[in-house]
C-alpha cells in the first residue's frame, strides 16, 4: 500500500502547517503496515525570505519518503506566491504521474493544495483525506480589496472549492467554527482533529521566575500579513502604553513593511522587529518575555478559525494578550486561562486590559494535558488509515 501525502509546508520549514504535518506524518508512518510506504512532496524552505536552512531535495528514512520541491524565492507578495504555487504543482504531478496510490491525503491551507489532491485522486479513482486548515474563499473575499480582482477570482475559485470538497471521501476541520460553511457538503465524512501542542513545548510549564517588574516585555513570533493585522494594532498600543511595555515582534511577511511605516508615522521607540528565528531560539525568547502575543485582523472569515498558535503559548505560564474574534474567543475563553482577550484591532481595549491587569504566572496542566499533539495526532492516523 502507498499513501500520497500532499503538504506545501513540512520540516525543517517554519509555520504551523510544517509542525503540523511533520509530526503527523511521522504517527501515520508508525501506525502503518510493514508494506505501508508514505511519499511526502513538499517544499524546500520558503514560508519567509529571511529564513534560510538547507533541506534534502530528497529524504529516506523507513517507510517514509520525503520530496522536497525548490522553489524561486519570493517575499511573501500574492503574485509571489501564486508562481510558488505553481511551480509546487506541476513539479508533484511530474513526481507522481507513474506511481499508482492507494490514497491521497492532503493538508491545505490555500485550496490549491486540496485541489492538487482531487487531481490525482480522480485520476487514479482513489480516496482522498483532507486536511482543512483555512477557508482559502471566505480569507480571500476579506483580503483582495479591489472589486474587479473579486469579480475575477472568487468565481473561479468557488468552483475550484465544490469540486475538491464534493469528492472528497472525508474532510478534517481544524476549527469547529468551519463547520457551518462545509455543513452544503452532505456526502463527505467530517472530523475536527485542531491542531495540538508539540513535544518541544510540553516542558513549559514551569513557574516563570518573570514577575512582571519593570519594563514589560510583549513578544510576537510568527507571520506579519494582512491576516495578522499587526499594523493596526501594536503601533498604536506601544504609543498609548509608553516605555513601561517593550513589544518584541520577531518573524516576517507580506505586511512586514506597513507594520514599519506604521511605527515611523507614530515615531515610537518601543517596537522591537527582528526575522525568524528558529524554534528552539524561540524558546528561550519566549521563556524571557512577560506577556505573549497573538492578534488576527478584523475580517469575518478569521471568526471561524482557530489559530495554531494558541497552543504554543498557552503551555507557558506566561499571561497571554489575544485579539481575536468569534470561535477563537470563544476557544480560549473557555479553555486558556490567566489571558487579556479583546476584539481584533480594538487597541483601547488591549491598552485597558493592560493596565488594569495583576500580573501572575499560571500553569495551564489541564489545557495542556487536553491538547497534546501527540494525542491528537494518534487518533487522526488512525482515523487516515481506515480508508485504505
Amino acid at each position: 500500500m502507498r499513501i500520497l501525502y500532499l503538504s506545501f509546508y513540512f520540516e525543517p520549514d517554519l509555520s504551523a502547517g510544517s509542525f503540523r504535518n511533520t509530526s503527523l506524518a511521522k504517527e501515520l508512518a508508525k501506525q502503518c503496515v510493514k508494506d505501508c510506504n508514505i511519499d511526502i512532496i513538499t517544499s524546500k524552505p520558503n514560508r519567509y525570505s529571511s529564513f534560510k536552512v538547507e533541506a534534502l531535495s530528497k529524504e529516506e528514512v523507513e517507510n517514509i519518503t520525503v520530496h522536497r520541491i525548490d522553489l524561486p524565492s519570493h517575499k511573501n507578495g500574492m503574485f509571489d506566491q501564486v508562481h510558488s504555487f505553481r511551480e509546487y504543482f506541476v513539479k508533484t504531478l511530474k513526481i507522481t504521474n507513474n506511481v499508482k496510490y492507494d490514497l491521497v491525503f492532503a493538508s491545505s491551507s490555500r485550496l490549491f493544495t486540496a485541489y492538487l489532491g482531487l487531481v490525482i485522486a480522480r485520476k487514479q479513482s482513489i480516496p482522498l483525506y483532507l486536511d482543512i486548515r483555512d477557508i482559502f474563499v471566505d480569507t480571500m473575499d476579506d483580503v483582495l480589496k479591489s472589486k474587479l480582482v473579486k469579480t475575477a477570482v472568487l468565481p473561479f475559485l468557488k468552483v475550484i472549492e465544490k469540486r475538491t470538497f464534493s469528492y472528497a471521501t472525508h474532510i478534517n476541520l481544524i476549527s469547529e467554527g468551519f463547520k457551518s460553511y462545509f455543513e452544503k457538503y452532505k456526502k463527505t465524512n467530517f472530523s475536527f482533529f485542531t491542531n495540538g501542542i508539540d513535544d518541544v513545548f510540553l516542558n513549559n510549564n514551569n513557574i516563570s521566575s518573570r514577575n512582571g517588574s519593570g519594563v514589560m516585555t510583549i513578544t510576537y513570533a510568527g507571520n506579519i500579513g494582512e491576516g495578522q493585522g499587526l499594523h493596526k494594532i501594536v503601533p498604536q498600543a506601544a504609543a498609548k502604553l509608553g516605555d513601561n511595555y517593550k513589544f518584541r515582534i520577531i518573524g516576517d511577511g507580506g505586511a512586514k513593511n506597513v507594520l514599519n511605516e506604521e511605527i515611523d508615522k507614530l515615531g515610537v521607540a518601543n517596537v522591537e522587529l527582528t526575522p525568524p528565528v528558529s524554534r528552539e531560539e524561540l524558546l528561550e525568547i519566549y521563556r524571557d518575555s512577560d506577556f505573549l502575543f497573538l492578534h488576527l485582523n478584523d475580517y469575518d472569515a478569521f471568526k471561524k478559525v482557530l489559530p495554531s498558535k494558541i497552543f504554543e503559548l498557552a503551555t507557558y505560564d506566561k499571561p497571554i494578550i489575544a485579539g481575536v474574534g468569534g470561535y477563537a474567543n470563544k476557544f480560549i475563553s473557555e479553555n486558556v486561562s490567566n489571558t487579556i482577550l479583546f476584539n481584533p484591532c480594538d487597541v483601547a481595549a488591549m491598552v485597558s486590559g493592560l493596565q488594569n491587569y495583576n500580573y501572575v504566572n499560571e500553569k495551564r496542566e489541564c489545557f495542556i494535558s487536553k491538547f497534546s499533539r501527540a494525542n491528537i495526532n494518534r487518533d487522526m492516523a488512525k482515523s487516515i488509515l481506515n480508508y485504505l
